[in-house]
């Protein structure tokens, strides 16, 4: 298992548009993924468990993955926080 820690900084936070974002692109690997949010976890590619965590702007969370293609789902789930959601 592998985790990163990420500082969300779009305008809205992971709210409907970018959350529908990150859960698409956490349902394009194979791994399990989680969010934490303090100390609360989610499954990673469910939308209503992202919804559920409340993160907006200025708010870290970590990421975490464990399975085959752990490393390469980390890597695309931070650079889509990292890119803003492309706002």
């Amino acid at each position: 298992m592998c985790s990163k820690v990420v500082l969300i900084n779009n305008q809205i936070g992971l709210r409907a548009r970018p959350a529908t974002f990150f859960i698409q692109k956490a349902n394009e690997f194979k791994c399990s993924i989680m969010v934490e949010r303090e100390e609360r976890r989610v499954n990673a590619k469910s939308l209503l468990g992202v919804l559920s965590l409340g993160i907006v702007k200025g708010t870290e969370i970590t990421i975490y993955a464990e399975g085959a293609d752990e490393a390469e789902a980390l890597d695309a789930l931070c650079e889509l926080v990292n890119s803003n959601f492309s706002e």
